[in-house]
Formats: structure tokens, C-alpha cells, sequence
């Protein structure tokens, strides 16, 4: 039983009566003309740097969209905030759909946050979209049916990258060391690099977990002098991604630095002249794409730089919801769910449309290799990496990349 003070039934009242004699209540008529959209992304800590680029891309996305007529003729009332940590994450994704009113969540980073997160939407029963997170687990053992997975995940990072190492002959026979966060992420993309190395004939001569908010690496550094490996392999996140490549420049080893994990904010923060190797990405602004160069000219326009990888996944991912929404005229969530898991098409600005598969709701596209110009042949800051082709080549199916059914233990409860 809820209790109310003598002060807020009469403040109610009035209201109720004020709106009532207008012949429809005037927050109603203003919720009937606007569809709220929550969304949540790191703009603080390891992962700030590149959530802001997320911010600016589905901001964009909002722009055009409610610039074209919304969606089904109503404006989008986009509703942005700092996820901090999963913790607070999980209490303003309950505000946003409680409070707020939002039909639908996007966004994150953080695969803990993005945990969190899920567990609002299926708790609530309100679809979310998980736009930067790359953890296996949160589409395989801890998958719902109301969450849908945007970025690739660990497993095809991994796939991307050993690829293209293996075409180099830096895989077989080689001792890796990796480096890894000491969190869900990490952990998860330690598993799949294992797996990989199990199955393409490399050694793991030694990998440290590390906090992420460790900024010295020198202690970890010198265990890789120790154990002189073949490789060092980075599967950090964030800016500590940054704070490696430098570090690991200054140290000056022979031992070439890979990556499995690689954001463009991360590897433009690291400056010209610091960062080598190979490095996996899902999309970068010099893909040869007409939509993909028509995003990077407006977004370049109205912010004066270049839309890193995060700005591009969240800008496509409301544009495709918002294409959804409009094709079914209806944001509630058994439609949208019954929608994507026909596995329905969507131009994402790559050579081949993606999809979200209906078994695990993972959207299902390329992945590139990268590597990095020589800094005497950069044009500018931004022009610093260079993509190898994607993968899987176009001759064969994109889900070769992808755990299978058997690989991955997702059981979606009905």
C-alpha cells in the first residue's frame, strides 16, 4: 500500500484537473508524440574515451532520424547518461524503463556493465541492444531472449586476427605471452585465445591478469623479458591499451606486439610512431563503402574529427532499430524480438548486410585485420591504420567466423 502526503494529493489533483479540462491529460499527449530510447556508455574511466565516441554516434543517429519524421511519425527523445559501473548501470537502466519510460535500451562497452544491463531488460521484459561489448559468455552462457549482441565478440576478434597471423607464419610453433584484464572481458578473451593457440599449434609461455586500473606496466613488462617469447599478445580494453603500446615502445623488445583487442580511439591515443603489430577492428572510417563514407563526412562535419568504431556501431545500431520499428509500427518487445530473430537483413555500411542471428542474437557481420603505417606515411593523426581484407573472405558464409551452436552454450528461455 502506497502513502502520500496531504501536500501531494492536492498538488496531484489540481493537476489531474487542469489536464482533464484540456480533454486529455497534457503528459500523455507529450509521451504519445515521442519515443524514448535509454542509453547507457562509459563517458568515465578506462573506457571514457571511447564511450564518447559512442555518445556522439547515436546522437548523430538520433539527429537524422527524427530530422527524416522519427519513427512511425514521432520524434526520438534520446536518453543518454554515463554508465560509471555495472552497479550504477543496472539502477539507471531500471530508472530509464520506470521512470523515464524508454521502449527500448542500447548501448555499453563494458561486458560487466552490459551483464548488468541485460538483466534489467529481461527482468523488465524490454529489449536492449548491447552495442560495444565483446564478451563470449553475455551471448553464450548468460544470453536472453531480450538481449541482442551488436559488436563482435571475443572469439571472432580472435579468428580476425590469428588469421591474418597465420598467413605470416607467426603462429605455428611460436611462444606467446599475453597480457590481459582481470575482468569478464578479459577472461573470456583468454579462453578464446587459448583455444585458438590449442588449435593452430602455438605455445602460451606465460600471461599476467591485470587490474584495470593498473597504469604502470613495467612489472609485467619485465616478466616478458624473463620468459622471451615469440609474441606479446594484448588483450586489454580501454586506455590501458594506450598506456601498453607506449610503455612497451619505450622497453624497445624484439618481440613483436599483437592484439587481440584493439578500439581506433585506443590506437589513435597511443600517438604516431608507438603502435605495430596486428590488431583486430569491426569497422574503421576509411572502409571504401558509399555509406559508410557518407557517415564519416557528416559525423567529420559536425565534430571535427574522424567517428572512431564505437561511434560507427552505435550510429548504425539505432538506425537499424529505428528501420525495424518502422516496418512493424509497433516498439513492443515480443514484435521487435519476433522481428530480428527472423534473422532480417541490414545495410550496416560493409560490403555484405548483417543480421542477428535468431539462436543467440548475435548480428553476424565482417571483421578486419589491421596493421600500422609507418608514421612517416601517415597523413594525419587519424591516418593511421590500415585494413586487411575482411573476414571471412566473400566466397564463404560469415558465421565460419562465429561460435557455433556447439561452441556456444546459449539456451534462450522462452
Amino acid at each position: 500500500m502506497f502513502s502520500y502526503s496531504r501536500r501531494t494529493l492536492l498538488k496531484t489533483g489540481a493537476a489531474f484537473a487542469g489536464a482533464s479540462a484540456l480533454g486529455f491529460p497534457a503528459i500523455v499527449r507529450a509521451q504519445a508524440t515521442r519515443i524514448k530510447i535509454g542509453h547507457l556508455v562509459p563517458l568515465t574511466g578506462f573506457l571514457g574515451a571511447i564511450g564518447s565516441y559512442a555518445q556522439l554516434g547515436v546522437k548523430l543517429a538520433a539527429e537524422e532520424i527524427n530530422q527524416s519524421g522519427g519513427i512511425m511519425g514521432k520524434q526520438i527523445d534520446l536518453i543518454s547518461e554515463d554508465s560509471v559501473n555495472p552497479a550504477t548501470a543496472s539502477t539507471k537502466a531500471q530508472r530509464m524503463i520506470e521512470q523515464d519510460g524508454a521502449v527500448v535500451l542500447l548501448g555499453e562497452i563494458s561486458s560487466a556493465s552490459s551483464l548488468t544491463i541485460m538483466q534489467v531488460a529481461e527482468r523488465n521484459k524490454k529489449v536492449f541492444f548491447s552495442t560495444g561489448a565483446r564478451s563470449d559468455a553475455l551471448r553464450g552462457k548468460n544470453c536472453n531472449r531480450y538481449s541482442f549482441h551488436c559488436d563482435i565478440p571475443n572469439t571472432v576478434m580472435v579468428n580476425a586476427v590469428g588469421t591474418a597471423l597465420n598467413q605470416k607464419g607467426m603462429v605455428k610453433g611460436k611462444k606467446f605471452f599475453t597480457l590481459t584484464a582481470d575482468y569478464i572481458f578479459g577472461h573470456d578473451l583468454l579462453k578464446a585465445t587459448k583455444t585458438f593457440f590449442d588449435a593452430n599449434g602455438a605455445t602460451l609461455a606465460g600471461d599476467e591478469l591485470i587490474a584495470t586500473d593498473v597504469t604502470d606496466f613495467s612489472p609485467y613488462l619485465l616478466k616478458v623479458r624473463q620468459a622471451k617469447p615469440d609474441v606479446v599478445c594484448c588483450n586489454l580494453a580501454g586506455n590501458q591499451v594506450t598506456n601498453l603500446v607506449k610503455q612497451y615502445a619505450e622497453f624497445g623488445f624484439p618481440y613483436p606486439l599483437v592484439g587481440f583487442n584493439l578500439n581506433t580511439g585506443d590506437a589513435w591515443a597511443a600517438g604516431e610512431g608507438n603502435l605495430s603489430g596486428t590488431w583486430p577492428t569491426v569497422w574503421y572510417h576509411t572502409l571504401d563503402n558509399p555509406a559508410s563514407k557518407a557517415f564519416v563526412a557528416a559525423f567529420t562535419q559536425k565534430y571535427g574529427k574522424p567517428p572512431e568504431n564505437h561511434a560507427w556501431i552505435e550510429y548504425i545500431t539505432l538506425k537499424l532499430l529505428a528501420q525495424a520499428i518502422n516496418e512493424i509500427k509497433s516498439t513492443e518487445s515480443d514484435a521487435l524480438i519476433a522481428h530480428f530473430e527472423k534473422q532480417t537483413e541490414f545495410d550496416i555500411m560493409k560490403a555484405r548486410k548483417g543480421y542477428f542471428r535468431s539462436w543467440d542474437h548475435q548480428l553476424v557481420q565482417e571483421a578486419y585485420p589491421f596493421t600500422v603505417k609507418p608514421k612517416a606515411e601517415m597523413k594525419d593523426k587519424w591516418d593511421m591504420l590500415v585494413l586487411g581484407d575482411a573476414v571471412p573472405v566473400a566466397a564463404e558464409p560469415l558465421e565460419k567466423i562465429y561460435p557455433t551452436r556447439t561452441q556456444n552454450p546459449c539456451e534462450m528461455k522462452a
